[in-house]
């Protein structure tokens, strides 16, 4: 009788937990991970009020033709320059590669990029930044562009790489002017509407 007291106690906290654990927001790993990064206020870059009010970062639908496999060109002997941010902070960056690709049945081409200092990050070694404008940029998506993320390790012994448009994030200076953020490069603007990934942030006041 003791044991069957036990059993159905433990039974009733388990049910108890499980309603009162929200589900993590997003439809996607990325979109779940992201939420939950920018509602943790250790580290998210919402302004106070904004954290107060989160319910959740906006998204385009998840399109599986924003996915595509793109032609990699490595660039040779780059020059490390000074990219322009949101402030009068100027990184060192430098072009890495070229990714060619078909996106809705249009030629499209960006240029990806390398940050000098996470050369000496063990944590971000792989990391390559590209940034990009489009059509919905300034009004369903933030108006100085998104960013993806690429790995050096993504990039196949073939010379491809998966872009998913679907993974796109803004820039922190998106959600909080004390951030400096890098700015797209003109260069790097596709002409066509890209509607996947993050969208622009909308305050909820």
């Amino acid at each position: 009788m003791k044991n069957i007291l036990i059993l159905f106690l433990l039974i009733c906290m388990s049910a108890c937990n499980s309603k009162d654990r929200r589900p993590l927001m997003g439809k996607t790993e990325f979109q779940q991970t992201l939420n939950a990064s920018y509602k943790d206020a250790t580290k998210s870059p919402l302004k106070k009020k904004d954290l107060q009010n989160f319910k959740g970062l906006d998204f385009f639908e998840v399109d599986s033709s924003f996915i595509v496999t793109a032609t990699f060109t490595k660039i040779n002997n780059a020059t490390v320059f000074e990219m322009a941010t949101t402030t009068d902070r100027k990184p060192l960056y430098k072009e890495y590669g070229v990714v060619q690709f078909n996106l809705k049945g249009k030629e499209c081409e960006l240029t990806v990029y390398q940050n000098q200092d996470d050369l000496r990050d063990e944590q971000y070694k792989d990391y390559l930044f590209l940034p990009f404008t489009d059509f919905t940029s300034g009004n369903e998506s933030y108006g100085s562009g998104r960013y993806m993320d690429i790995m050096t390790t993504d990039i196949t012994t073939n010379n491809t790489v998966v872009l998913n448009f679907n993974n796109t994030y803004n820039p922190y200076c998106a959600y909080n002017d004390k951030y400096s953020c890098p700015l797209t490069p003109r260069k790097n603007h596709l002409e066509i509407a890209v509607k996947a990934g993050i969208k622009i942030f909308k305050k909820e006041y």
